[in-house]
């Protein structure tokens, strides 16, 4: 390698090291944001369920989403998620049945039972709301997954607001890999690559 080259080489890693920190910051203060308020649905993430029970994340997820269904910021609720590996349940279905046990109406459920990735399910998000004419949504995750998600469903027309579920305390370590991490997901996004 010449040594022209080389110095394209480190510069152009130097330019991605700069770029994605910026993206990490923008991803922690979207992380401690909760601007949650009238919309026309609330959408929670799946996450991983345990043959046919919601794990503590998802739990977490649903119960910060129930309540603000009973705030009565939207009438309706979307689930999303997958199968994610069980031949029986997937994360949307499980996500509903713990809603309806919590007194949230059948018709107030709404399930994305397919997406395998966040992009999968924002854009069959975005797919769903298109179909019901439905224009603003209130997202509920983790704080850290929040703003790639936005992005997403703003770059498909929505207006999206965000609610992070309460979380256990983390390191500093532990909660910049989490920032860093979607802030390399949210890059790759840009360049067209799904994850």
């Amino acid at each position: 390698m010449t040594r022209w080259g080389l110095l394209l080489c480190i510069g152009g890693a130097i330019a991605l090291g700069i770029c994605l920190t910026w993206i990490a910051f923008l991803v922690r203060a979207q992380s401690s944001l909760d601007d949650a308020q009238p919309a026309d649905i609330l959408i929670v993430l799946g996450a991983a369920e345990y043959r046919g029970k919601p794990s503590p994340v998802l739990e977490a997820r649903l119960r910060h989403v129930l309540a603000l269904y009973r705030e009565g910021l939207a009438p309706y609720i979307l689930t999303t998620g997958g199968a994610g590996g069980d031949p029986r349940f997937t994360e949307s279905e499980v996500g509903r049945n713990f809603l309806l046990s919590h007194g949230v109406p059948t018709e107030a459920i709404i399930m994305e039972n397919e997406g395998d990735s966040t992009i999968y399910s924002a854009v069959a998000a975005a797919e769903i709301m298109h179909r019901m004419q439905l224009r603003s949504c209130v997202v509920v995750s983790d704080g850290y997954h929040l703003f790639r998600v936005k992005q997403m469903l703003e770059a498909r027309g929505m207006k999206v607001y965000t609610s992070p579920r309460p979380e256990p305390a983390r390191t500093r370590a532990e909660e910049w890999r989490r920032y860093y991490r979607q802030a390399a997901g949210y890059l790759l996004w840009m360049v067209g690559i799904h994850v």
